[in-house]
This record gives structure tokens, sequence and C-alpha cells, in this order.
């Protein structure tokens, strides 16, 4: 490995630009990305996902962080960070393509005696099986002799500032133990929180798919139990908060579970599963709970309608929040799309009210529509599905009709119709 280390890392969405900004406090750091808009918005110094200040992004550049769509700018670079997202397709298959263009990207540049290292996540062989075959393709250099390799999965909590990329503990990997070293210490570097050397690639590609899965499935036990308290009139936010009391109980809440990690990393990991011929029960169970959770509200909510005498067909319908969490601008894997596309089907006319959300990224995205001011007008139902600050004080009484449902997904308005 060359003694002065340059670092490139391709894709600067949600997870690559933080860590690039991080890693140019010690190293020549490049961003690259094929998204001309984002670079030319980043080097302008904003950040649209709002997951590095304006601030902090400005004092990064004007020390020489630069962000790129030219190839020729990361050529002299010599640590390789691929962070491109890996989402499923319409049927929760794996789609690996981003990674494979990246790698492509990598294969282009690199040289002999270079480190590449992934963080997008994947399942345990990805790296070795996919991704780098492919750069060995592309570069006619050969893996572990001309170049080496390394994993870290990535941690990034999207909206979170108090966890940011530089205070949540890095599990890193080596193609070699030597090159595993060179990876943690790299990391180590920048990483306040410390760093963990896993003994493999694989055994951290596993770490990280774990991690997701596991979140899954215990919101979807609590998702299950919100059902059950449902039918049997009990409040299940009050069950949760005496059943809390106990020192070891596990603190989730039910939810819609979207973004680009817990609601697609299990999908990888029972591929992976699948493909040595084991169905994995419990993982698709759970995915399966909260992939219905969006209709069920919506089925929730139809049932309150009725009860109170209101007409579903052609009646008016608020949404709160589009985002797939709170205070947070990211969209990916939303499930407050399926809250929409069940509600849709009584004909009735949805608003869909989201001061965080992009309404030209939501159209692209969801051919929907979204707002971020409210008309004074009233509904007939109003549904809280995100939990942004900005609901919190926000005067609900002053939306409703005389006969209105409030349906509060995410247990934050003092009184409700209906919640999980």
């Amino acid at each position: 490995m060359k003694q002065n280390i340059k670092i490139a890392v391709i894709g600067l969405g949600y997870v690559g630009l933080p860590l690039a900004r991080l890693f140019s406090t010690k190293y020549p750091t490049v961003g690259f990305d094929i998204n001309q808009r984002r670079i030319d918005e980043l080097m302008r110094g904003h950040d649209a996902t709002l997951e590095v200040d304006d601030v902090l992004l400005q004092s990064a550049i004007n020390k020489g962080f630069v962000c790129t769509n030219n190839l020729d700018e990361i050529r002299d670079c010599n640590f390789y960070v691929v962070t491109v997202p890996t989402p499923v397709d319409i049927n929760n298959n794996p789609d690996l393509t981003p990674l494979y263009k990246a790698s492509e990207t990598v294969g282009k540049v690199i040289s002999k005696g270079d480190i590449v290292v992934y963080e997008s996540t994947v399942y345990p062989g990805v790296t070795e099986d996919e991704c780098l075959p492919v750069v060995e393709k592309v570069s006619g250099l050969k893996f572990n002799v001309d170049f080496f390799a390394g994993y870290s999965p990535e941690r990034i909590n999207p909206g979170d500032k108090l966890h940011t990329v530089e205070k949540i503990k890095k599990v890193t990997s080596g193609s070699t133990p030597e090159i595993g070293k060179v990876v943690n210490d790299v990391y180590a570097s920048v990483i306040t929180a410390g760093t963990h050397l896993a003994p493999s690639m694989k055994v951290a590609e596993a770490a990280k798919v774990i991690e997701n899965s596991q979140r899954d499935i215990n919101i979807a036990f609590v998702n299950e139990l919100s059902k059950i308290f449902n039918k049997m009139g009990i409040d299940t936010t009050e069950v949760l908060e005496a059943a809390g009391t106990k020192w070891n109980f596990l603190p989730f809440k039910p939810g819609l579970v979207g973004g680009h990690c817990i609601g697609v990393d299990p999908y990888y990991l029972a591929q992976a599963s699948q493909r040595l011929g084991y169905n994995p029960e419990i993982i698709l169970a759970g995915r399966r709970m909260n992939d219905g959770m969006g209709e069920y509200v919506a089925n929730q909510v139809v049932k309150l309608m009725l009860k109170n005498g209101i007409q579903v067909v052609d009646s008016s319908v608020l949404v709160l929040g589009f985002t797939f969490k709170e205070n947070c601008p990211d969209v990916r894997n939303t499930k407050v799309i399926d809250i929409i596309k069940a509600l849709s089907e009584y004909n009735t006319h949805l608003t869909i009210f989201d001061p965080w959300a992009d309404p030209v990224e939501v159209k692209h995205e969801y051919g929907v529509d979204t707002v971020r001011d409210l008309t004074g007008e009233r509904y007939d139902a109003i549904i809280l599905a995100v939990a942004h600050n900005e609901f919190v004080s926000l005067d609900i009484s002053s939306l409703k009709k005389e006969k209105s449902v409030v349906y509060d997904v995410k247990g934050l308005l003092k009184e409700s119709d209906g919640r999980l």
C-alpha cells in the first residue's frame, strides 16, 4: 500500500457524502458521483439530503475537498470506497446493478497496490463473488495480487444528528490480514467511536445484514401485537409502556417499516439463504408483516370512517408525512405510499402534506403530489403517518370536520380515534 493515501468515495448520497467529508479532514479526498446536478449542488456548498451541514461542507471544499463526475480526477487515488445504494426490485429481489456499475468505475481507474473498500449492504460473498471480478475484468489486474479489497458496512442513520458517522463504531475487514489492518487504520483515524476489525469480509457483510434484519423482526412482532390488542380494545402504547418497566424489555414500537436499510436488507439475507436451500421462515414472516402495515392502516381508517357515518368514496383525506422516517427528507422505500394506494382505490381525494419531502422527487419516484403548506381546508379523515417535529404543534382540530376521523400511526397526538 502506498504511504500517501488519497481517497475517492464513489456515490455521494446519504452514506457517501458524510463519509467523504469526514475523510477529507485527514486525507486528500475526492467525491465521485454520476449525477451532475448533485455534483453542482454540492460544489455550491449545499447538501439536499441535509446529512452534512452546509457550513461543514463549505469548510471542507475550502480546504480542498472536491466532488466530481470526471474519472480523470480520481485516477491518482489509491483508496477507493464504494457507497452506492443496493435496492430491491419490484419482486423484492436484490438489485446489484449500482454495485456492478460502481465496480466498473473503479476498474477503469484502479492501479497496482490500490485498495477498494465496499460499504454497500449486500449478502455474504457479494464483494468477492460479484464485485471484485468486475474490477478485475475492467482493470486487467488480479485481485489480491495487483490490488486489494475490504468491506466496511455503512451505519448511517438518515436524519440523526446525534449518531453521526464519526460517532458510530465501524466494522472493518480486508481481503488479507495485512490489508484488513490498513483498512482498519484508515477508518480508525477518523471514526472517534472506534472500529472493530472482523476476521473476513464475509463476516463483515453478514454482520450488516443481520443488524437490520433483527430490527425488522422486532418491529414486526410489535406490529402483530398492535393488531391483536386492537381487536381486544387495548391500547398498544400503554401495554408497551407497562412492559417496558422490565429492565431487559426491548423498547420497539409499531409502525411503518421503510427506508433503504430495515425494509430492504432482510431480503438480501433471505435470498442468500434460499440459494443454499434453506427457507428463512422468521425473516420472511417479519417482512410480510411489516410490508402489510400500510394497507392495514388504510383499512382501519376506512372502518373508522364508516363507523362515524362518513361516506368513504369521494371523501377528503389528509396524510401527514410522506418520508420514510421523521425529520428527514429521505423518501426511499417509504411505506406511506401503501396507505395512499389503498385509499386511492376508494376514490378518496388525498392531500399529502410533508414539509420535509421534495415534491419534485416524490412525483418522479412515486407519481403522487405532495404539498409543503396547508390551505385551511377541513378533511373527513386525517392520518398522521410520520412523526415530523412540525406536526407536534399542528392544530389538528382546525383541520377536522364535525365527524372527522383522526388516525395516529406514530402515537404522536394526544387524542385520536385510532392508532397502532
